[in-house]
């Protein structure tokens, strides 16, 4: 697996992207950051290539933008 399609936790995404939880949940609700990916019964992560998309324009992301 190459670094960019590794799965990062919460812990990780928050520090990354500077937001609050509350913010993230909020985000990815209305489609403007990436949904996570399920990893276990009780565990997600998310796609670290999908945050760092986010983090290089989060103006603009939408959730249908991959590539």
């Amino acid at each position: 697996m190459s670094n960019a399609e590794r799965i990062i936790r919460l812990k990780t995404v928050l520090a990354r992207t500077g937001l609050s939880r509350s913010t993230l949940y909020r985000k990815i609700a209305d489609g403007s950051f990436p949904r996570q990916v399920p990893i276990s019964i009780h565990g997600a992560g998310w796609h670290e290539s999908a945050v760092n998309r986010w983090i290089a324009d989060p103006r603009t992301y939408c959730e249908d933008s991959r590539g």
